[in-house]
C-alpha cells in the first residue's frame, strides 16, 4: 500500500490516522505542495490524481483519491476495527460531522484557495487570516454542538466524538484542530472538541500520523 501524502495536509493526515487505526502498513510517498511550485502540479502526479491534490492511495495497483472516499474504502475492505458504528442513524450522524469538516470547513481554507485570495484577488495577509479564522471558527462552533454529548468534557481515560472508540469523526477532527491552532483560531467556544483533541493526540495512531512526525516534515 502506497500513500501519496504531504506532512501538513489535513486531508492526508486523516488518511494516515485511518491507516494507523486499522493497523495497516504503508509506504509514504511525499508530494511537496510548495517546493518548486508544487510537486502536486507536475504531470507525473496529475497522472495519479487528475485534481492534483493529496492524498492518493495505491492499493494492489488500484489508485484512489479523496480522503473520505479512501477512508470509506478502507472501512469496507478492512472492516476491523470499525471506524463507523453499525446503526444506520448513528453512521449518518458520524458522516455528517466528518463531512462538515471535509466538505464545508477545510475546502474554503485549502492552499489553492488561499493562494487565489493572495494572488488574483490581491488580498493582504490580514484579510486572508481573517477569512481563515471566520470560517474555521464558525465551523468549529457548529461541530461543538454536533458531538454525541454536547458540552460534556470527555471523562479521564478517553472519550471521542461519538462513542468510546475512535472513528471517522475523530480522524477528521484532529487534523482540523491542528489547522485551527496553526492559524491561531479562537477555540474558547469548543471545550468538548479541545478535550477530545487533547486525548486523541496521546494515542499512537494519532500521534504517529501528526505532521511533525512525518518524514517530509524536516
Amino acid at each position: 500500500m502506497k500513500l501519496y501524502t504531504y506532512f501538513r495536509s489535513s486531508a492526508a493526515y486523516r488518511v494516515r490516522i485511518a491507516l494507523n487505526l486499522k493497523g495497516l502498513g504503508y509506504e509514504a510517498v511525499p508530494v511537496h505542495l510548495l517546493k518548486d511550485g508544487g510537486e502536486h502540479l507536475r504531470p507525473e502526479y496529475r497522472a495519479i490524481n487528475p485534481l492534483g491534490l493529496v492524498p492518493s492511495l495505491e492499493d494492489a495497483g488500484n489508485l484512489l483519491t479523496q480522503s473520505l472516499a479512501i477512508v470509506e474504502y478502507l472501512e469496507e475492505t478492512r472492516p476491523e476495527p470499525a471506524l463507523l458504528p453499525k446503526d444506520a442513524l448513528a453512521r449518518a450522524r458520524v458522516r455528517a460531522f466528518a463531512h462538515g469538516i471535509a466538505c464545508d470547513i477545510h475546502p474554503i481554507n485549502n492552499l489553492r484557495i488561499l493562494k487565489y485570495l493572495r494572488g488574483p484577488l490581491h488580498q493582504g495577509e490580514d484579510q486572508v487570516q481573517r477569512w481563515i479564522r471566520t470560517w474555521v471558527e464558525t465551523g468549529m462552533n457548529a461541530l461543538e454542538r454536533m458531538v454525541d454529548r454536547p458540552g460534556r468534557i470527555p471523562q479521564e481515560g478517553g472519550r471521542f466524538c461519538f462513542g468510546d472508540t475512535p472513528g471517522m469523526a475523530d480522524l477528521c477532527l484532529i487534523p482540523q484542530m491542528f489547522n485551527a491552532r496553526r492559524f491561531e483560531c479562537d477555540l474558547s467556544g469548543c471545550p468538548t472538541l479541545v478535550a477530545i483533541d487533547a486525548h486523541c493526540r496521546t494515542l499512537p495512531a494519532f500521534a504517529d500520523a501528526a505532521p511533525e512526525n512525518q518524514p517530509d516534515a524536516a
